[in-house]
């Protein structure tokens, strides 16, 4: 599987697959909330095979009793894999939400398998199969917090030439389920969907406004208390700022597709069309068709 480095932490790279996608803010988790987690999403459904995201040797594996799935059928068990990186190896990397199917001692490398993509109980139920990956102390692997800070090492190229801040969110649904639905947006969204970041153009992550935060993606540093706009509605105000990143809470604003409050589920595609994942309030919610056109408006609260 082609897979390009997207992520690094201490001389670690992280990678996913060409064309798959990435977040680093779209979950609930502490460690989304710090900069310390990302999640890959291979371009794969429950079962299927889960590339590496790193180049190490499998030092240690933990299946942990996982809770039920709310609201959707779950794995009972979730595992812990931890890889030694070659590249540094004073950093072990911890990941889950995979089944592995590789022994201890063996070499991994970046796209080779590393095991079956599962549905854990600690996902929602719009929750997609990925992997989730931490570089950590080998001292202190598992913890739910700590390991060190991970930086975007994927470029945003010709961002201003290939994306538009959009003055409204209408699109074609593309793939409909009862737990969401995959839209299209019109208009130029390369990376995934742009928003207004103190006056310039950034690309949108996160789980909104349902985790109550969200992060974005921008060519440069970002400044702290800097406003992001989403067709031209302020939304939040970063209140933590890195390399081309930037953290903020949701402030006053809701989502409505014909009357039901959804929610939007956001991630950072290195290629292809991105899509924008519209999450009902429950499964079965929203009643969408596959080409059909819909529009979901930014509220003020």
């Amino acid at each position: 599987m082609k897979v390009i480095p997207v992520a690094e932490s201490g001389g670690v790279t992280v990678y996913c697959p060409s064309d798959g996608r990435f977040s680093f803010f779209n979950s609930p988790y502490i460690a989304h909330q710090t900069q310390r987690g990302v999640d890959i999403y291979p371009p794969k459904r429950l079962g299927d095979v889960a590339p590496s995201p790193v180049l190490g040797k499998v030092a240690g594996i933990r299946k942990v009793k996982c809770p039920r799935g709310k609201g959707f059928k779950s794995s009972e068990f979730d595992y812990v894999i931890l890889i030694r990186s070659v590249e540094n190896p004073k950093r072990m990397i911890k990941i889950l939400h995979v089944e592995p199917t590789v022994d201890l001692g063996r070499l991994v490398k970046p796209g080779q398998e590393l095991g079956t993509l599962l549905r854990s109980g600690y996902f929602d139920f719009w929750t997609d199969p990925h992997i989730h990956v931490e570089v950590r102390n080998p001292k202190d692997p598992i913890r739910a917090r700590g390991g060190f800070k991970l930086e975007r090492t994927f470029l945003l190229d010709n961002l201003e030439d290939s994306a538009e801040i959009l003055q409204e969110l209408r699109g074609v649904v593309v793939e409909t389920k009862r737990e969401y639905s995959l839209v299209l947006l019109e208009g130029r969204c390369r990376y995934g969907l742009p928003v207004e970041v103190d006056g310039s153009l950034g690309v949108f992550d996160g789980g909104v406004p349902h985790y109550g935060w969200f992060g974005v993606y921008t060519t440069r540093k970002p400044s702290l208390g800097g406003v992001v706009k989403l067709c031209g509605v302020p939304i939040g105000a970063l209140e933590k700022t890195s390399n081309r990143m930037g953290l903020a809470k949701c402030s006053g604003f809701h989502f409505l597709l014909r009357g039901v409050r959804v929610g939007l589920s956001l991630y950072l595609y290195p290629s292809g069309k991105p899509l924008v994942k519209v999450v009902p309030p429950k499964p079965g919610a929203l009643n969408l068709e596959e080409s059909e056109e819909v529009r979901v408006a930014v509220v003020t609260s």
